[in-house]
């Protein structure tokens, strides 16, 4: 695709990208609700072209993906495709990424087995109740809570998640049966069972498996097609480039035509997906209740079996959406606003479960081949919506020719890359401390998946605090003491700052004067206030001087506001040495108005 149209499209700096700040009913307050708005006016065929290519693209891959996801949801077939097309025609028109699709993904589809027991009613009653979240956030604008997780814990919970759902697809792989869905348990029952491995399913999986890894690193060196080239290998560049991206659906196209041929045989050597629902999915409202052998589900204990999945859900939803539009907007130099992208998540999820779907976020996969097709807006989704809707509607009575160990070959290849191993090692040479939220997460999410992640963010935030409550203190030693503490000065740090200038200056023989530098202190609270007075009072006793150097304005208001006496400060350290060592000249300011200078009196008035 040529550069020039590369740049179009939602990445012009303008409308929703650029999130204006304007009154309610302003034009650039629409568009910024409507991003839409923002590209639909400079559309143009050229966009038109580029954007048919890549819907048809990521159609071509999300349609056998989708049915292999919901093979890791525990849920029938159908029910990854009724999760696939909603997301792509809502991001239409709220979406400020021109690359993200919306769907089903290895990960969510983990999430939504674990926590919805393969029933298809908590399923899309989990996706109801995660949108109605998801929403909420995105009208209070708390995105920045996302933020509190940490790379270390997202790469521990996708890398325990990568080797769940890999090690969960080997029975598919192996055609083994009665294998349990709890990770241990599996890996045990595997192990026992391998012996009754079905020689026809380890060939098969085997073969598409070398099949997808070959089209996908035909695809990687491809080179770029040039104007200047023949037009017979700008074709058969074409034909290569359709043929390494439709990759999955070629891959299982052909396992399906073999297992066909076999069946037409009267011998299957496989074990197949099975009949398919035909059709589209009904419109209506998620199930409130369920109805089982044992009696009625209310609503009420549906949530609760639920639990902590609906925290976990739309979290990660979010975490992995953004994400995903994060990165994609980096590489190709727009912007995104994430809490237009959590209302966009929010709607896909309320109006996914009127058509049975279950949670979905935005694909990296997808996303990538969206990307590399040359997408140029998130119109390209309404034909990647189209694409799924028909294969709905006249394809799904083929669909139960479609060995499980076909599937379960695309879902390895499609985790895979999301297992960084490098990381380890990264953090090692980087920062050994990240280590620790990051194994806590691995390990715990092997367990169960909140409490991986609410452990390893727990770790996050308190290595974050305690570089507040403990920060560094820069301390040169000369005829003046001078402590500079290296970040923030907060409530927890107060004591320890105190007891290590008490330990320097005042348990020295004799007792020394000190400079406080507080250059990188730009906020003090009450409770700093009282720490510093009772540091002032305890220099005073010994009979020498505390000295303040840097203060910010906004720290001289606190200050100024406390009516704390004593305070002395110099506008240099080298005027509060000068002072110090009593050489004449050299006057300190004292913390009252009076005696602040004027240029910091017009700043605090201001």
């Amino acid at each position: 695709m040529p550069s020039s149209v590369k740049a179009l499209g939602p990445a012009r700096p303008s409308g929703a990208n650029m999130a204006p700040q304007a009154h309610c009913c302003s034009p650039a307050a629409v568009q910024r609700w409507l991003p839409i708005l923002a590209w639909l006016p400079d559309y143009s065929l050229q966009w038109l072209k580029m954007d048919l290519i890549a819907g048809l693209s990521v159609g071509l891959t999300v349609i056998p993906q989708a049915l292999a996801y919901a093979e890791v949801a525990g849920l029938p077939p159908q029910y990854g495709l009724y999760s696939a097309f909603m997301g792509c025609f809502v991001y239409f028109f709220l979406g400020t990424s021109r690359d993200v699709t919306l769907g089903p993904t290895a990960i969510m589809s983990l999430l939504v087995s674990f926590y919805t027991f393969h029933e298809p009613a908590y399923a899309v009653l989990l996706a109801f109740l995660s949108g109605c979240i998801q929403l909420a956030m995105g009208f209070l604008r708390l995105g920045f809570l996302l933020d509190f997780i940490s790379c270390p814990v997202i790469k521990g919970f996708t890398s325990a998640a990568t080797i769940t759902i890999g090690f969960g697809q080997i029975k598919n792989l192996l055609g083994l049966q009665d294998i349990p869905r709890q990770f241990f348990l599996q890996v045990y029952q595997i192990f026992r069972k391998v012996g009754e491995t079905r020689v026809g399913d380890a060939v098969l999986g085997l073969v598409c498996m070398v099949l997808l890894l070959v089209l996908r690193l035909m695809r990687d060196h491809v080179p770029p097609v040039h104007p200047e080239m023949p037009p017979g290998v700008r074709l058969s560049h074409g034909l290569v480039w359709t043929a390494t991206t439709a990759r999955n659906a070629l891959v299982v196209s052909f396992a399906a035509l073999v297992a066909y041929s076999f069946e037409v045989t009267g011998y299957q050597p496989f074990v197949l997906t099975g009949q398919t629902a035909e059709g589209l999915p009904p419109v209506r409202i998620p199930s409130f209740s369920v109805t089982t052998a044992n009696g009625t589900v209310s609503f009420t204990e549906m949530v609760q079996d639920m639990g902590a999945g609906l925290a976990v859900v739309p979290l990660v939803g979010l975490l992995e959406s953004i994400a995903v539009a994060k990165s994609f907007a980096s590489q190709n130099n727009y912007r995104i606003d994430a809490n237009q992208e959590l209302l966009a998540i929010g709607l896909t999820n309320v109006l996914g479960s009127l058509v049975s779907s279950y949670p979905v976020t935005g694909s990296f996969g997808r996303t990538a081949v969206n990307a590399q097709s040359g997408v140029c807006t998130p119109a390209g989704g309404l034909v990647t919506g189209v694409l799924v809707l028909l294969s709905l509607d006249y394809l799904t009575s083929l669909f139960s020719y479609i060995p499980k160990s076909a599937l379960a070959a695309v879902i390895v290849m499609a985790v895979a890359p999301l297992f960084d191993a490098r990381i380890f090692a990264t953090l090692w040479r980087v920062k050994r401390l990240d280590l620790l939220p990051l194994c806590v997460t691995f390990l715990l999410c092997f367990w169960e998946v909140q409490y991986g992640i609410l452990a390893g963010t727990l770790v996050s935030v308190l290595i974050l605090l305690h570089s507040v409550a403990r920060p560094k203190l820069q301390v040169s030693e000369g005829p003046v003491l001078v402590l500079q503490p290296a970040s923030g000065l907060h409530f927890p740090a107060v004591e320890a700052l105190r007891e290590a200038i008490l330990t320097r200056a005042l348990e020295a023989s004799p007792p020394r004067c000190a400079v406080l530098e507080c250059t990188h202190i730009c906020s003090i609270d009450y409770t700093v206030v009282l720490g510093l007075e009772e540091l002032v009072g305890d220099f005073h006793r010994h009979g020498v001087t505390l000295a303040f150097v840097g203060l910010q304005v906004p720290v001289l208001r606190v200050l100024l506001s406390a009516d704390l006496k004593g305070v002395q400060y110099f506008s240099t350290l080298e005027e509060a040495e000068k002072y110090l060592r009593q050489e004449p000249g050299t006057q300190p300011y004292n913390v009252s108005e009076d005696s602040v200078p004027e240029h910091k009196i017009a700043l605090l008035k201001a």
